[in-house]
């Protein structure tokens, strides 16, 4: 069994529209812990300066930070490998403030695990866009290392094989993986037990998610209530306990309209593997 206190919640998936509307979905859940995205504190500053008073104030623990990048477009495969992450030029001055931004909030506010999309990994060293997202990586790794922080990139853009090498390639200590086996099935990139596997010595975090594969090559899979997909949960938390991760495991949900009550139903359905 896993600790009930290795559990949270993605606060973006709760989609709040202010600290206060947050704290309450949150109490809705049943849980009190949480993955804090960063960037409304520079979007809004005055509005989420409260957060941390009102969360303190409710019991709520931030655990870890999540930024996302600017221009990134889901609409289809094709176009979040062309936007995502800090791969494209046109973007990458306004990204990079930003995640200056996102590593002072997630300082003040004691974080000690961050998590992004850093974008599609090239697959051979010889592209040229390799060299360039090494560099970076390496420069956002100086900005999150100088304030004693992890960085956790988000799985499933590429196979655990691609991931793999790059980090061992970058060759940053404070450099994981947030791993998410939903994104694995919903990007078509492998199995997600193998995948965990391979890239277990670089694990930082976890997400709790679930999909069901595409019928269709080249297009998204689907996102459904955890526990009701194709992400196989037993030997996923298994997996996790032989390779001795002890980080957080953190309920994301990104689709439907219903997100407290789904967020509730993967809850009870985690119940058999955190009590």
């Amino acid at each position: 069994m896993i600790s009930q206190s290795a559990l949270a919640v993605c606060s973006w998936s709760l989609r709040p529209t202010s600290p206060a509307n947050l704290i309450g979905q949150m109490a809705k859940t049943g849980l009190n812990r949480i993955q804090i995205a960063l960037d409304p504190f520079h979007e809004a500053p005055e509005l989420w300066a409260a957060f941390p008073d009102l969360a303190a104030k409710a019991g709520v623990t931030p655990v870890s930070g999540m930024f996302g990048t600017v221009g990134e477009d889901y609409t289809t495969l094709e176009s979040i490998k062309l936007t995502g992450g800090v791969v494209p030029d046109q973007t990458w001055e306004q990204n990079l403030k930003n995640i200056c931004h996102a590593a002072e909030t997630a300082h003040h506010l004691g974080l000690k695990v961050v998590t992004f999309h850093a974008g599609f990994l090239p697959h051979e060293p010889s592209d040229a866009n390799f060299k360039k997202l090494l560099g970076r990586m390496n420069r956002i790794a100086d900005i999150f290392s100088a304030k004693n922080i992890e960085l956790g990139l988000e799985t499933g853009q590429e196979t655990a094989e691609t991931l793999k090498a790059f980090l061992i390639l970058l060759n940053r200590k404070n450099v994981g993986v947030n791993f998410d086996p939903a994104n694995m099935i919903l990007y078509d990139k492998g199995d997600p037990i193998a995948a965990l596997r391979q890239l277990g010595p670089w694990l930082k975090q976890c997400h709790i998610k679930d999909a069901r594969r595409t019928l269709v090559p080249g297009t998204w899979g689907e996102e459904v209530v955890a526990g009701t997909g194709q992400v196989d949960w037993k030997a996923f938390f298994a997996t996790t306990r032989e390779l001795g991760f002890k980080g957080n495991f953190c309920i994301e949900r990104e689709a439907g309209d219903q997100r407290v009550e789904d967020i509730c139903m993967a809850h009870e359905f985690l119940k058999s593997y955190f009590y």
